[in-house]
């Protein structure tokens, strides 16, 4: 069959379909992906990419909500907006999504969509050639609250396209550990598909001290910066070595000694040779750490991410602050505290427990 996988143009929202597309390729379907801007990485993967919003500038979007909603704006940096600044952001996103996705859809004539709860048009796309969707969850939320508050600012591609509105998806695939976060689907698990890339060979092995890799968002911003100057304020009184993953410091400066900083590192491959991870609270990062059993350190910062974080947290598996709170303390207890490394394995084990992605094939098979 013929299988349209639609992403948000966004790194972070493509990845986690990856695993599944793949494997879906690899049972002999045709797969095509539908993104644009850096969505289009997921070109690396070897699957057909196509662009269906040339130009796009999720900048632009997001510069305009906060100019139009400056509560909300607000809100959505100290990461309190709830669904409130996503519906807003995403409902644009999708709007400029909707026509490229339908054109393409009618072209191509997919058998079944595959999309994620922040490319709605996805649903609306089969919606308007009548062909079966499913919801694919890539992230730490509800995607049915996702879908239904994004699917409220779309009423002008709905019109645009002879639509009253979206059925359901005629299946979902759950991708949360139910001990972290509730969704609703068939479990599947999650795989991490990093973009390729080869990891050095001295990261592929426990050094002589525990490893502490730490991490930024692939969406461009102030807060990666952030977060790396506050564990390099700290690291040189914690017994650990710290990998610095793309660390984005706009000025060079003197590493401590138990400082390194790398480039593009596929971090799936290189978490389980590591003790612990800090990183920026989003959500692919989270369950990086938690496929790997390892604690984390996320920070609460704007979006999603301290809802991110408050999950790791409230499930032992990790520690949640804001950068600026990041201390020699707080790091050593990263690397030595007996529950926090005890919950991540616990995760570790009830994901590796959920259905491959291999495994959800045949019962996609069965909705075409």
């Amino acid at each position: 069959m013929r299988v349209l996988v639609v992403s948000a143009p966004l790194i972070g929202h493509v990845f986690p379909l990856l695993p599944l597309a793949l494997a879906l390729r690899d049972a002999g379907h045709e797969v095509l992906v539908a993104t644009g801007a850096e969505g289009m990485a997921a070109a690396r993967s070897g699957l057909p990419v196509r662009d269906v919003v040339p130009g796009f500038d999720f900048g632009r979007i997001a510069r305009s909500v906060l100019l139009r909603h400056p509560l909300v704006g607000r809100a959505e940096v100290a990461g309190t907006a709830g669904t409130r600044g996503a519906a807003l952001l995403f409902g644009q996103v999708n709007d400029e999504l909707a026509d490229g996705l339908v054109a393409l859809a009618e072209s191509w004539r997919p058998d079944l969509v595959l999309y994620e709860p922040f490319a709605v048009a996805g649903a609306l796309a089969a919606a308007r050639l009548d062909v079966p969707a499913v919801r694919h969850e890539n992230s730490l939320f509800d995607g049915r609250e996702l879908v239904r508050v994004t699917t409220a600012r779309l009423t002008g591609a709905l019109r645009r396209h002879g639509l009253a509105g979206l059925p359901p998806p005629v299946a979902a695939l759950a991708i949360a550990p139910p001990s972290v976060a509730t969704q609703d689907g068939w479990p599947l698990r999650h795989v991490a598909w990093s973009g390729g890339g080869e990891l050095p060979r001295w990261l592929a092995e426990p050094g002589p001290r525990p490893r502490v890799l730490v991490t930024r968002s692939t969406i461009a911003g102030p807060v990666g910066a952030g977060l790396m100057r506050a564990v390099l304020a700290a690291a040189g009184r914690v017994d650990a070595e710290f990998v610095l993953v793309r660390p984005g410091l706009r000025r060079a400066r003197r590493l401590p000694a138990n400082v390194r900083a790398v480039g593009w590192t596929p971090l799936a491959a290189a978490l389980p040779a590591s003790a612990a991870l800090v990183h920026h609270g989003g959500s692919g990062s989270a369950y990086g750490a938690l496929v790997a059993g390892i604690p984390q350190l996320a920070t609460t910062g704007p979006g999603d991410r301290r809802h991110n974080a408050g999950l790791i947290a409230a499930r032992g598996a990790g520690l949640a602050v804001p950068a600026r709170r990041i201390t020699a303390e707080l790091l050593t207890r990263l690397v030595t505290d007996p529950a926090l490394a005890g919950a991540a394995r616990e995760v570790s084990g009830e994901i590796a427990a959920m259905p491959a992605p291999a495994d959800l094939v045949s019962r996609l098979e069965t909705l075409r």
